[in-house]
């Protein structure tokens, strides 16, 4: 498939709230990628969208030909301080953006934002398998740091979470 570099970068603002929830949604209801169950509204999104925002951290979404086809965001990886230069990032994308090379561009963009404001640690739960996303961290420089087996359960079966972790 060609890589697909025309597309725009930028941050995520509530009016990408739609777009995001549309691209969220079917992971939610066909896949074991996110543990989520229940569909997100755009409110719900925004909501999210605002709450990343708030704790200085980038959620970038991708555009092309003025409508988002993917997006990437970091959030807080635990509420104490100590914790407070580690994140937990994530990307995604809707289908027909899929081995094209926006989640790439998305990532480093997220990683690069990242390290200016001095985050020290990116961290990736993975659910298992997902051989795509395994290689696209490990293509940014994430290494496996642990594994957990059977801690969600989805669509009629346990599934394992894999840890990846980021280190400049």
């Amino acid at each position: 498939m060609a890589k697909d570099i025309d597309c725009l970068l930028r941050s995520a603002t509530a009016a990408d709230a739609e777009a995001l929830a549309d691209i969220y949604n079917p992971y939610v209801l066909g896949t074991v990628i996110t543990f989520e169950e229940q569909p997100v509204s755009a409110a719900d999104m925004a909501g999210r969208v605002a709450e990343v925002g708030q704790l200085s951290l980038p959620w970038l979404v991708a555009e092309r030909d003025g409508r988002v086809v993917g997006y990437a965001y970091a959030t807080r990886w635990k509420s104490r301080s100590a914790y407070r230069l580690s994140t937990e990032t994530a990307v995604y994308l809707e289908p027909g953006s899929w081995g094209r090379g926006v989640g790439s561009r998305l990532y480093a963009q997220l990683l690069l934002a990242l390290h200016e404001r001095g985050i020290h640690v990116a961290l990736a739960g993975i659910a298992l398998p997902n051989p795509a996303s395994v290689a696209l961290h490990e293509k940014l420089g994430f290494r496996k740091v642990g594994q957990l087996p059977e801690v969600g359960f989805k669509l009629g079966r346990w599934v394992d979470v894999g840890y990846w972790q980021r280190i400049p």
